[in-house]
């Protein structure tokens, strides 16, 4: 049975296959078959054990297959995960939709002024950036009309529509690297709009594979590494003798690792 999220308004994110379980995973650690006799608990301490020491061929063994219908600018952040299998729609063979991604209000924000890539406070240009995005999309998509009008290759007419375009892929990747991708683009400094079909897609994934996502979440999601240097400030402080400023730390380094201790 395929399992469907709607993301946004035209895009989706489904699930069609699913390759091996929990129970997989312990047997592929273990390199044995069959499910045995083994008791839950078991199974739950050896793939946080697993997961904990970074084990990942275990994990490699399962994998999940999606169709996904998304704007082409997620698409080409989902394209920089390179151990997934993907089959995206082509536009040299079928004419592209239609559809364009348009973002809520709540998606608007200005450009942020501490992150050269983030959003930052909410605008107060909401109408105008939905009118400037309509009129982009509409008078792009007339233009590819257009030119396929006049016989004009498919291939050569749509490099004239925006990336906010709804395209569709396959997308094939193996568990280890699923929660890679998961780590990186549900994570809060991600784009919002691909943490939307990431968390869409981790929600589907995760009933099926529930020991490990909560090993998943304990061990890394919700999990901290420090450096050597914040490993002394943390010494020094359970010994009560520390000040920040005796720390070989930058800025920025100060900023994060205050964070991580949130």
């Amino acid at each position: 049975m395929i399992e469907e999220k709607k993301v946004h308004k035209h895009g989706f994110v489904k699930l069609l296959e699913v390759m091996g379980d929990d129970d997989e995973v312990v047997n592929a650690a273990r390199i044995s078959y069959g499910k045995g006799t083994k008791k839950f608990s078991e199974t739950r301490n050896l793939i946080r054990y697993l997961m904990r020491h970074k084990h990942t061929s275990p994990f490699e063994m399962c994998e999940v297959k999606f169709h996904l219908k998304l704007p082409i600018f997620i698409m080409r952040q989902l394209v920089r995960h390179r151990t997934a299998n993907i089959n995206e729609y082509s536009g040299r063979y079928s004419e592209m939709s239609d559809e364009f991604y348009i973002p809520e209000d709540d998606y608007i924000q200005k450009q942020s002024k501490t992150n050269n890539q983030g959003r930052g406070e909410e605008s107060e240009e909401k109408g105008l950036v939905k009118f400037e995005m309509n009129r982009s999309a509409d008078g792009a998509y007339h233009a590819y009309q257009h030119m396929l009008n006049y016989d004009i290759a498919r291939e050569l007419a749509r490099t004239v529509l925006p990336v906010s375009n709804y395209t569709e892929c396959i997308w094939k990747i193996d568990l280890h690297n699923f929660f890679h991708m998961v780590q990186l683009r549900s994570d809060s400094h991600a784009q919002k709009e691909i943490q939307d079909f990431s968390n869409a897609m981790y929600s589907l994934v995760e009933p099926h594979f529930p020991i490990c996502c909560e090993a998943f979440e304990d061990y890394v999601v919700n999990a901290r590494t420090f450096s050597a240097e914040e490993m002394r400030i943390i010494k020094d402080q359970l010994d009560g003798s520390w000040t920040m400023d005796k720390y070989n730390l930058s800025k920025r380094e100060r900023e994060e690792f205050l964070w991580k201790l949130k």
